[in-house]
């Protein structure tokens, strides 16, 4: 049975700070393993941060969506990918707060760590009171130390129309698990693939995602006023973290490109610091404008998301476009600093190189592209349907 958390945002920022700080001292493990190591995830666990997003019912504080939103800068400020994970898992543990009763009680009270995909490309046939799942789903971040897992299906359902876009929560043992993670960036995330094969999911362990995205609450009409993830638009809430991660990210950023400008001397410029120069002055303030410029923009994101809570009408599109505008300004500023660093910033162990690669990790995500943002938001803006979620 879940048990009472009961700890103060500053605990909690402060348990950020050591995940991050001990998951950069793990950076080099990690980038040669693929994943995060087990140190990290029971850190994770030691803290609270993994349940901090639950129901209050279920023994969780409700942590604010900015308080969530700080924890996962200040862990991204040390090692993005263990930030990806530290808003992953605490997020993805809320799955089960929109399914029934039977199904809420079963997971969250056991205790175990969730993952998901959400992408729709599996199957599910109706099988006496549940399913039949099967498919493959790449990019299940964090499975390695999972004990369930959401996977995206089409099902047909009683009372709508078209296929509803709904997660089928299976146990981990229940599927296989493929370690292809071999990228670019974002190596610590251990984004493995999954696969199902005629794996049954009883009724109660459906999410509807449709369902939660338009009414913002379970099914059986349990509601928590005071819960930060009901009553409020369901993707652009999930889709949070990920422009926390890269402005984390950027912070870092920021903070070693000062650094190593200020030691730095270039031989054509006659043994004058960079720090001295104009153009190590300029790049520096720029970056920094561009940084705050995107920290506003979630700022903004933030109280849209609050807005809608008390009644307001937001574009999915303006959200969409926020967060992506707020993440492709720390691309640039990681682009920049990395271009004007030279070639030192080159050599692997750098942590500009590592960084760079994994804020662009951030940016290649479905729900980070920025050209597919701008395009969705101007059609909004001129009054037809983007049909994008948020």
């Amino acid at each position: 049975m879940v048990t009472s958390v009961q700890t103060t945002n500053e605990q909690l920022l402060e348990g950020a700070k050591r995940i991050g700080q001990l998951a950069e001292q793990e950076a080099d493990r990690a980038e040669k393993t693929a994943s995060i190591s087990e140190n990290v995830v029971n850190l994770m666990k030691e803290t609270g941060i993994t349940r901090i997003m639950l129901p209050k019912e279920y023994g969780g504080p409700q942590t604010d969506l900015r308080t969530f939103a700080e924890i996962v800068r200040t862990v991204s400020y040390y090692n993005v990918s263990a930030g990806w994970l530290t808003y992953l898992y605490p997020l993805h543990n809320v799955l089960p707060a929109y399914l029934p009763k039977k199904g809420r009680d079963e997971i969250i009270n056991q205790g175990g760590l969730i993952c998901d995909v959400f992408a729709a490309v599996g199957t599910c046939a109706k099988d006496g009171d549940g399913w039949r799942v099967n498919g493959a789903w790449k990019y299940a971040s964090g499975v390695l130390f999972s004990d369930w897992i959401g996977l995206g299906v089409n099902v047909e359902l009683p009372g709508y129309d078209k296929p509803q876009v709904c997660l089928a929560m299976l146990k981990k043992e229940e599927v296989e698990i493929v370690c292809d993670w071999d990228t670019f960036g974002l190596r610590g995330t251990g984004s493995n693939q999954v696969i199902a094969k005629n794996v049954y999911c009883p009724n109660e362990r459906l999410l509807n995602l449709t369902y939660a995205d338009t009414v913002g609450q379970p099914p059986d009409a349990y509601d928590d006023p005071d819960y930060p993830l009901y009553n409020v638009p369901f993707y652009p809430a999930f889709y949070l973290g990920f422009p926390y991660m890269a402005l984390g990210g950027a912070k870092r950023v920021l903070d070693e490109f000062k650094t190593q400008t200020e030691s730095r001397v270039r031989l054509m410029d006659g043994g004058i610091r960079e720090s001295q120069s104009p153009r190590g002055q300029r790049v520096l303030a720029e970056m920094t404008t561009d940084y705050l410029a995107a920290d506003s923009l979630m700022t903004k994101y933030l109280d849209l998301l609050e807005q809608t809570r008390h009644g307001a009408k937001v574009k999915r599109a303006e959200f969409f476009a926020l967060r992506t505008r707020a993440i492709k300004l720390c691309v640039d500023i990681a682009v920049r600093a990395f271009t004007t660093l030279g070639g030192a910033a080159m050599y692997k162990g750098n942590v500009i190189e590592l960084f760079l690669r994994d804020i662009l990790g951030v940016a290649t995500h479905k729900t980070s592209l920025y050209e597919d943002a701008v395009a969705a938001f101007g059609k909004e803006l001129f009054g037809y349907d983007s049909f994008v979620r948020g």
